[in-house]
């Protein structure tokens, strides 16, 4: 066995010199010194037969650092036993090494993914050992190093003794994913799975957060999918999808059936075009199996994967990122448990930064409203004590729970504390409302609202069309519709405002708008349409009704902005009122319309259900029975 890179030739020659460079895994281990920082391939990459020789050395060796992106494998070498022979330093923290790191075992460095190439390049985190797996040589001497490219790649090529699993098992990936094979030390063959990972399971509010986030993501988009389960989520719900392209750090078995339903062609992609590119996957066989020699796959070292200038020129590019923790200004935690280092940076600082300055793109975090069983809220007024800010206020774009999406880009302080609060939890938004007041974040008599701060339901929403291809989308009113309730008011004609509220006054007090739009949807119902605008959205119409308990009837009024009515748009929404009202059970409806007021009339008068009205003083009122 000779550990010295061998000369470059061309042809054929390298197979005359693969004999010599061929080891067992306890020979390999063996040319591992105490003092060393070892480096060891990513994810279910990581060469587990040279980890357990490694292991098996504990006893020889000491001081050996552990530099690696994510530990896969059962990481032996991060037993509490072994704590004078190795220590891990790791960039992203999964479970095999959380205990260890959060005991003060081994240490985390904190990075941005797309800069670790570059310590390893510049020499400001030399590597003496390198532990990769490989696929064995094709017939030009190139290895591929299959499902692990991402840091590998680079550790590789900045590592002064390269010790490479060799295993028929890797698949091959294409891409820039090779290397040669006088570019290696030494080769360790097997014959082993590659490890695999479980696919997650996804929840009732995983769901749901999926389904929110598959509305943001239009035909023709780019999409990162971070690590977890709730990327899986959002899966569920692109498969009706067109033309969608897939630049990511990280693939999972759940890709394959999104591909096989024909909405991942990345025709659209404005960089690599038609392919999926990624740096590393993590799955079972069928995944590796589907990936191997499969020229749709383009694996691609982190240093390009994420690099945000790439990642910026992709049109709409999307990216689909987790957090732990949202305080009520945006600040995003995504690696640890107040003081206690729970993941990792990661790429999602990266794509973050490159989604929000593509053209179209798309920026999201998400989260779970709750931890610990519902027990603690993760919308919170402020950090936990010691959490670490991976995104910052100033770069949040979208952020979504199971109960909606809250955008921050370019909002105050003020905006973002009501979107954040109409997204977390209800048994938790009261708590956070007097927290913000008490922070300051919002006046003083926003208190007077804390018993009102609700948010309907997903089955209030619906869309319709109109007949010029416009589409409304109908949905409970929000706290955050304050401004866009005032725009409309504003908007509305003096006809109009003297029918819906049968008042000359063309003035709004904040308190009178203010009760537009908080609602406590468990009694009383509000329903905004809406159309986009390139701000976000305009409202156009409001629907109300307000429940009586004692004779379990609710009394309805709607208006419609001026120009945009003569579509059905009133016609729409009261059908869609009464759906909801009995599907809450309310008998009927009451209402009060003046004599002048006839398109209102025609609705209730033509609206299916048994009718009576009386005139008195020029105002009709109306009995709808359902």
């Amino acid at each position: 066995m000779n550990s010295t890179k061998i000369k470059k030739s061309t042809g054929t020659e390298w197979q005359d010199a693969y004999s010599d460079m061929l080891a067992t895994p306890r020979q390999a281990a063996k040319l591992i010194k105490p003092g060393q920082r070892v480096f060891i391939g990513t994810g279910c990459g990581e060469p587990v037969a040279l980890v357990d020789a490694l292991t098996e050395r504990a006893h020889e060796l000491a001081d050996v650092e552990i530099i690696q992106l994510l530990a896969k494998g059962m990481a032996p070498y991060a037993d509490r036993r072994f704590s004078g022979s190795f220590k891990v330093n790791s960039f992203f923290i999964g479970t095999a090494i959380r205990q260890h790191i959060q005991e003060g075992l081994g240490d985390y460095t904190p990075v941005l993914l797309s800069d670790i190439p570059r310590l390893f390049s510049s020499g400001r985190l030399p590597l003496d050992v390198v532990l990769i797996q490989v696929t064995p040589p094709d017939s030009r001497g190139q290895v591929s190093l299959g499902v692990s490219v991402d840091i590998v790649k680079s550790a590789a090529e900045n590592g002064s003794l390269v010790i490479a699993q060799v295993n028929p098992r890797m698949p091959r990936t294409l891409g820039e994913s090779f290397m040669d094979i006088y570019d290696l030390d030494v080769l360790v063959p097997v014959d082993m799975e590659i490890l695999e990972r479980q696919q997650s399971t996804t929840t009732e509010d995983t769901l749901k957060i999926g389904e929110y986030i598959a509305a943001l993501i239009e035909d023709g988009a780019t999409i990162e999918f971070g690590i977890g389960r709730i990327p899986h989520g959002v899966i569920e719900f692109l498969k009706d999808k067109k033309d969608l392209g897939i630049h990511t750090e990280l693939l999972t078995d759940s890709i394959i059936p999104l591909i096989e339903s024909g909405a991942v062609t990345g025709r659209r992609k404005t960089v690599d075009r038609n392919k999926i590119v990624a740096s590393f996957c993590m799955g079972g066989r069928k995944l590796y199996d589907f990936i191997d020699n499969n020229p749709l796959f383009s694996f691609r070292p982190t240093e390009y994967v994420n690099d945000s200038h790439v990642i910026s020129r992709q049109f709409k590019m999307t990216a689909i990122n987790m957090a732990l923790e949202v305080d009520l200004t945006g600040q995003v935690c995504a690696d640890s448990l107040g003081s206690l280092f729970y993941s990792g940076v990661g790429g999602q600082v990266d794509f973050n930064r490159g989604a929000a300055r593509a053209k179209d793109g798309k920026a999201i975090i998400a989260l779970e409203s709750t931890a610990r069983e519902g027990e603690v809220s993760r919308i919170v007024t402020r950090l936990t004590p010691g959490a670490g800010v991976v995104t910052t206020r100033g770069e949040a774009h979208y952020v979504v729970t199971e109960y909606g999406v809250a955008y921050l880009h370019g909002k105050s302080i003020q905006e973002r504390v009501m979107a954040l609060i109409s997204i977390a939890h209800p048994k938790f938004r009261e708590q956070l409302l007097e927290e913000a007041i008490i922070a300051k974040y919002l006046r003083q008599e926003m208190s007077e609202i804390g018993g009102r701060y609700f948010v309907g339901s997903q089955e209030m929403r619906t869309t319709m069309l109109l007949d010029d291809g416009s589409q409304v989308s109908f949905r409970p009113v929000h706290p955050t519709d304050e401004h866009s309730m005032r725009d409309l008011l504003y908007a509305l004609s003096r006809e109009t405002l003297y029918y819906r509220f049968m008042t000359r006054n063309t003035r709004f007090s904040p308190s009178q708008i203010q009760n537009f739009v908080y609602i406590d949807h468990r009694r009383d119902v509000a329903i905004v349409g809406t159309v986009p605008e390139a701000h976000g959205e305009d409202i156009v119409a409001v629907g109300r009704y307000y429940l009586n308990s004692k004779t379990n009837r609710a009394e309805v009024a709607f208006v419609i902005r001026d120009d945009w009515q003569n579509h059905g748009i009133g016609k729409f929404l009261f059908k869609h009122l009464v759906n909801l009202a009995k599907g809450s059970g309310i008998a009927g409806f009451d209402a009060e319309v003046l004599r002048d007021n006839r398109r209102m009339q025609t609705i209730f008068n033509h609206s299916g259900y048994r009718v009576r009205s009386r005139l008195e003083e020029d105002v009709y009122s109306f009995q709808i029975d359902f």
